[in-house]
């Protein structure tokens, strides 16, 4: 990961198998979030969206994991997937997994970074006055 990362959250926000932590990007050109958890001992993140029903996951703000705190779970029709690797385990998303985004942990914080398909989004334009002209 050559390429500087972009900060989502201080390490310690990110507790094991706890609440996660979402941020925007953009997936393919459209507008998407990304969530990340901590999962035996190391960040994950994957896209919100799930492999079966192109829905967002989480059942309560920042809740993806089921009541064991074992799963991810989609709150819209159960799918099951492993958070460690974001693959299938159960339910209708067949083969398909969680779209991963890349992250890792620099200086006590979690950072994120781009890939082909997996894009920051564009900086909102400034929204100070343009100033006119001068005669």
């Amino acid at each position: 990961m050559a390429e500087a990362g972009l900060r989502v959250c201080r390490s310690e926000e990110l507790l094991e198998r706890g609440l996660g932590v979402q941020w925007e990007l953009r997936y393919c050109g459209m507008e998407e979030r990304a969530f990340a958890l901590r999962i035996d001992g190391r960040v994950v993140a994957y896209l919100n969206r799930c492999a079966h029903v192109p829905t967002e996951l989480d059942w309560q703000p920042n809740e993806f994991l089921d009541s064991e705190r074992k799963y991810i779970l989609c709150a819209v029709h159960g799918a099951v997937y492993s958070p460690a690797t974001g693959a299938c385990v159960m339910g209708r998303c067949g083969r398909a997994g969680l779209i991963p985004v890349a992250v890792a942990e620099v200086d006590g914080e979690v950072h994120w970074y781009p890939s082909a398909h997996i894009q920051p989004l564009p900086e909102a334009p400034s929204s100070a006055p343009e100033l006119a002209p001068a005669p």
